[in-house]
């Protein structure tokens, strides 16, 4: 089977991209892992990692994406998944579904996450709060 001109193949491996603060949030580190490329646009395959210590976190949002998880590698994280305090740690998947309102407020300093998401371009926007948001947890 060959490449369609909507997906091709990528293999990219630890060294051929860095670390760079250009993403969505100025507090954490993204690693492009070249599938946003392969499949025109259709789907983001990032690694996420901590770069400074949590102060406000991300503040209540929503995304507009069809598909969207979190594979958390290395760490945790505490999110609020609406009402709920969610703490996802090494090992956990979490499918945040479409339109669902969170809040990333918490991250240990190892912290590092896969994250998948579709469309490339998907939109986050602000909501009204939930609920409170539990305090953070200080770096050493």
């Amino acid at each position: 089977m060959s490449d369609s001109p909507l997906s091709k193949f990528s293999h990219v491996r630890p060294q051929d991209t860095q670390y760079l603060g250009n993403g969505l949030r100025d507090f954490f580190l993204y690693k492009d892992l070249g599938i946003a490329a392969a499949t025109g646009g259709r789907v983001l395959a990032q690694l996420v990692k901590a770069n400074i210590a949590p102060k406000q976190g991300t503040g209540w949002h929503r995304h507009e994406a069809n598909f969207h998880i979190v594979f958390m590698l290395k760490g945790w994280a505490r999110f609020m998944y609406e009402d709920k305090e969610t703490l996802v740690a090494a090992g956990d998947c979490v499918h945040q579904r479409p339109g669902i309102k969170h809040y990333l407020f918490d991250y240990s300093e190892d912290m590092e996450y896969l994250e998948i998401v579709s469309p490339v371009d998907f939109k986050t926007i602000p909501v009204d709060a939930v609920c409170e948001v539990p305090a953070v947890t200080p770096w050493k």
